[in-house]
């Protein structure tokens, strides 16, 4: 989503529910980026805090296979590899506001 610098001043609130709902928002001035809000990244703990987790009666064990195991487990879970904001990165998303503007605009360039 691309707003600008006014619009975000004038609703903050509604731009944070919208990032809160998993939204980036590109805040420009001049047609030019000027900040992105996004949530933040999710805490990951280190395998230590993990391990200090783990209940007392657990039968897991730090062997010479742990790293194998850890791998199969992340390849069996992992998506195929894309940016997070893939969507809005295609050529179409990306015009899209450019159009409506220029509609807008009465424009007599033709897409």
């Amino acid at each position: 989503m691309h707003i600008s610098e006014a619009e975000a001043v004038r609703d903050l609130a509604a731009i944070l529910q919208r990032v809160q709902a998993g939204a980036e928002v590109v805040i420009e001035r001049d047609a030019q980026p000027l900040a992105v809000i996004r949530a933040p990244a999710p805490p990951r703990r280190t395998i230590s805090e993990c391990i200090a987790l783990m209940p007392a009666e657990s039968t897991a064990t730090i062997d010479s296979d742990f790293e194998k195991d850890v791998e199969a487990a992340i390849a069996a879970h992992r998506e195929p590899p894309s940016p997070p904001n893939a969507r809005a990165r295609t050529p179409a998303n990306f015009l899209k506001p450019w159009r409506e503007k220029l509609a807008t605009l009465g424009s007599p360039f033709q897409w």
